[in-house]
């Protein structure tokens, strides 16, 4: 079967080649832009791409050291800075003046940076599950498992090492989900499965502390554009109580909650489904 989207990369200034799975979509809209989470990859939105192809044109980018883009030899430069950076370069070879961000976890971290550093550039977004505040059992529970460089015998074996840490946040999943998320986030090398993204990526968390950057003026930023907000009823990043701070600090946008789903939600919940169509509705899609 035909593929249903194109392999694109580009090139950005310190030399690493990124990149993305290109959906073809109407030029007469600005263009789907999906970021994935710090571990995740443009895999993550398949199921979102074709749904939203060819009404929409989709491009669903690997940062830097995951997928098919290039690791950094400086892992320092593993920041959402960085990622911003190279969001605009990418935008800017592609001539895309401006998309709508579809954010996941640190993608959405990324849209939010971008909506102070290049507002022109932000036609609107989607956070999914993450806000200015992020919840310490939840980042407990990443640093928990980025980077230890584990390695699987097969598919399966992938599937219940995933299953046994992120399980609570899926409760309804079954094996052949599992399989599918082994699927989306490892990749084969050397004879075995190993996570697809750089290991170094897990220095943000080990490095010395740095001071809390306050992030709601870059959220503030971002609510002065059309805005989704998705959270997973379970999630520990996105607690309830920053949702609905982020409701009153952004009183015209719009808010959906994802039942029985914790970090973060895959976007074809039936209830992200049919926020997401109200809302690129309300875009005049």
């Amino acid at each position: 079967m035909a593929e249903l989207y194109r392999d694109g990369y580009c090139i950005v200034a310190d030399g690493l080649r990124l990149h993305y799975r290109d959906y073809p979509g109407s030029a007469e809209r600005p263009p789907l832009l999906c970021l994935h989470g710090l571990t995740r990859n443009a895999r993550d939105f398949a199921a979102f791409a074709e749904r939203c192809s060819p009404r929409f044109r989709v491009l669903a980018l690997d940062f830097r050291g995951r997928g098919d883009s290039d690791h950094d030899p400086l892992p320092a430069r593993y920041t959402p800075l960085t990622y911003a950076a190279d969001v605009q370069q990418v935008l800017d070879q592609l001539g895309i003046a401006e998309a709508v961000f579809v954010g996941t976890s640190l993608g959405g971290l990324v849209a939010m940076s971008i909506a102070v550093l290049a507002p022109q550039r932000v036609a609107g977004a989607i956070l999914n599950d993450v806000g200015p505040e992020l919840g310490q059992s939840g980042l407990d529970r990443i640093q928990g498992y980025v980077g230890k460089g584990e390695r699987f015998g097969s598919w399966d074996e992938a599937a219940t090492s995933i299953a046994s840490k992120q399980g609570p946040a899926f409760p309804e999943y079954t094996h052949d989900d599992w399989l599918a998320a082994a699927r989306r986030n490892c990749r084969e090398q050397d004879g075995a499965i190993v996570f697809d993204y750089d290991e170094a990526i897990a220095d943000v968390f080990s490095s010395a502390p740095v001071p809390k950057v306050d992030l709601w003026p870059l959220f503030a930023a971002l609510a002065q554009k059309p805005l989704l907000v998705l959270r997973g009823e379970l999630s520990e990043l996105l607690v309830a109580e920053t949702f609905a701070k982020m409701r009153a600090v952004a009183p015209n946008a719009s808010f959906a909650v994802v039942p029985n789903v914790g970090h973060a939600p895959m976007l074809n919940e039936p209830e992200a489904v049919a926020a997401i169509e109200a809302f690129l509705a309300a875009l005049g899609a």
